[in-house]
């Protein structure tokens, strides 16, 4: 394949990229672009801007608990901090990949550390994108039933109708009908029209939440004395919440691979406009929500407002939607994780396609069925594969790529090595509170009946 020679990566981009414009050029190489537009059929930059803001934008619901947990003023800019680090490290991804000639993040961590580093990656990817799939079919339990019972109040008196009220049943349905056959795609940027129509919802929900937080009863309110907080009780807890939500880089390559004409430019436009769109999205749901609810905030800012709330009923099924697409895009980066550590030197296989995707799925969903709660677990593998995906990763290995001559307090190193300090104080701090939060009664995991 070509060599990058003729790829050079603009100084508007990444000003620290530009040092190691040379080692890109270097004989040996892989040319991401060619063999990302052999690979993939492609899809316009309205495709993958539609599946990259989807993807970030899954976890939104509990912004508003977490800026109640860092206080309104560090919640903002944690917000805006953590945006930044996230539009960064998702390109630095894609610069990993070309500079170490690898076509995914297996591949890079591979080529950066071994077989160590593959394991590692492989681990985190599947555990974060599954933890995310069982989250978004016990959301999805939690609000479509729920939406159901409020429109048909004596629907539940009905034979046989009476199982639309049921939980289990509508996490049945709604995952095998749904979301099933969305999963089967072999391209990610098919999803990218029931991305779309996600991207609707999730404005439905912001608009609603900002309508209806005035008006909600006086009790259900929180105290208006803390809204103006500068630092909150729980920072680091907020931090987790926060990067979980905008965590996409385990879906990084496979976007960047859908793109009709797959270059860093293109991908470096889609993720700004993502980014941007999920960075308005979030603070406004953040900040308004919390202005009403400040100490009462719930972890599903949806739960704060009464059940009989006809547009928040709204918002619950179009955020019950939303979950709709979202899970086939964890999906895919769980079946991708599979196919590229143990079958990356075989062809296409129909059978064992259908199998992981129909495995993968189906025990998420008896997750999301007996639990109301993934508690510690999820907390665990939620928060330590995001932080691991989004910062410690991408910065580990540029910093193994990048120009060895350097030292990593360097203009061009520093800001990787402040990225990688930074992920593991986080992952270091959220797990020994949420392995303490285990030993109390707030911890236990909660089963459905």
């Amino acid at each position: 394949m070509d060599s990058l020679t003729s790829r050079r990566t603009p100084e508007a981009i990444i000003p620290m990229y530009e040092p190691i414009e040379q080692e890109a050029a270097c004989e040996g190489h892989v040319d991401l672009d060619e063999m990302a537009a052999k690979q993939w059929a492609g899809g316009g930059m309205f495709d993958s801007v539609a599946n990259m803001a989807n993807s970030i934008l899954g976890a939104v619901s509990g912004l508003p608990y977490a800026m109640s947990q860092a206080g309104f003023f560090l919640g903002i800019i944690l917000l805006v901090v953590l945006c930044a680090i996230t539009d960064w490290t998702i390109r630095l991804v894609v610069l990993n990949a070309k500079l170490s000639g690898g076509n995914s993040y297996l591949e890079i961590m591979h080529n950066c550390f071994g077989p160590s580093g593959r394991a590692a990656v492989s681990l985190f990817q599947f555990t974060f994108a599954f933890g995310g799939m069982c989250a978004f079919g016990i959301i999805i339990g939690d609000t479509i039933p729920h939406v159901i019972r409020s429109a048909f109040p004596t629907l539940y008196q009905i034979p046989v109708l009476s199982l639309f009220t049921n939980r289990q049943v509508i996490i049945t349905l709604c995952t095998l009908c749904v979301s099933y056959p969305l999963s089967l795609y072999r391209d990610i940027h098919k999803l990218s029209r029931a991305s779309g129509l996600a991207l609707v919802s999730m404005l439905i929900i912001v608009i609603s939440v900002i309508i209806q937080g005035p008006h909600v009863p006086q009790e259900l309110k929180g105290d208006p004395s803390k809204r103006l907080t500068i630092i909150g009780p729980g920072v680091f807890p907020a931090i987790g919440v926060m990067s979980f939500a905008f965590v996409c880089h385990h879906n990084s390559l496979l976007i960047y691979g859908s793109l009709q004409k797959p270059t860093i430019d293109r991908f470096a436009r889609v993720t700004h406009i993502s980014t941007a769109i999920s960075l308005v999205a979030c603070c406004t749901l953040a900040i308004s929500a919390f202005w009403n609810f400040t100490d009462k905030t719930q972890g599903n800012i949806l739960n704060n407002f009464p059940p009989n709330d006809t547009l928040i009923n709204v918002a619950r099924f179009c955020f019950g939607l939303n979950m709709f697409t979202t899970l086939p895009l964890e999906l895919f980066v769980c079946r991708e994780v599979i196919e590229q550590y143990f079958f990356s030197h075989e062809s296409f296989n129909l059978q064992r396609h259908v199998f992981f995707t129909t495995t993968i799925l189906v025990s998420s969903m008896f997750l999301a069925l007996i639990t109301c709660d993934l508690g510690v677990t999820l907390e665990i593998t939620g928060g330590v594969s995001a932080t691991a995906l989004a910062f410690i990763f991408p910065a580990a290995c540029y910093l193994k790529l990048a120009n060895p001559s350097l030292p990593w307090y360097s203009r061009s190193k520093f800001p990787a090595a402040a990225c990688f300090a930074f992920g593991v104080v986080v992952m270091v701090v959220s797990l020994f509170l949420t392995l303490a939060k285990a030993w109390t009664p707030e911890g236990e995991v909660k089963i459905c009946t």
